[in-house]
């Protein structure tokens, strides 16, 4: 029996700290998402007032 007390103490404790490394990740992922999509609003903006569009990977090159 001490030895199941044990073991769930154990288990609980583990549950405990995943617990805080998921709520501490979701707020990290919360922080990193809103500063992307700012990035992102940004650059929009600032190829926007340039006139110029970045290029892209996937576009050919003009010498095609």
């Amino acid at each position: 029996m001490d030895r199941l007390e044990e073991q769930i103490a154990h288990l609980m404790r583990a549950v405990d700290d995943l617990s805080d490394t998921v709520a501490r990740q979701d707020k990290e992922i919360a922080t990193l998402t809103r500063r992307v999509e700012m990035l992102m609003r940004r650059e929009a903006e600032r190829e926007a007032d340039s006139g110029s569009a970045a290029p892209f990977g996937n576009e050919r090159p003009p010498h095609y």
